[in-house]
């Protein structure tokens, strides 16, 4: 079992920039590629970016590619990801997830997911 906490969500203008954070604990995090995803009010979840497991291969969508970075510390257990440039449309429920040895891109194949944390960007 792998139990996920993300923090660092709130409140930003448009431009200004997040760090969200993932803890993990339980099994190792870095037998897993990570994910994270996001879900908008009204909308079905989304993928945003996932990262292999030693952090040194990425994927994201195409709506955050160049705004947003994710990235993992094994030896801290904890995923990241650095979102820049926020737009109102980020406006979502960021979650993180634990894929298997490889990263994907859905959600149906997440092993693990943390609770979320809310992000609200203002126009």
């Amino acid at each position: 079992q792998v139990q996920l906490v993300e923090s660092g969500g709130g409140l930003v203008q448009a431009g200004g920039s997040l760090r969200l954070s993932c803890a993990a604990s339980g099994r190792t995090s870095s037998m897993y590629a990570m994910n994270w995803f996001r879900q908008a009010p009204g909308k079905e979840r989304e993928f945003v970016a996932a990262i292999s497991r030693s952090g040194g291969s990425t994927l994201y969508a195409d709506s955050v590619k160049g705004r947003f970075t994710i990235s993992r510390d094994n030896a801290k257990n904890t995923l990241y990801l650095q979102m820049n440039s926020l737009k109102p449309e980020d406006t979502a429920v960021y979650y993180c997830a634990a894929a298997g040895d490889i990263m994907v891109r859905t959600a149906s194949r997440m092993r693990y997911w943390g609770k979320g944390t809310l992000v609200t960007v203002s126009s």
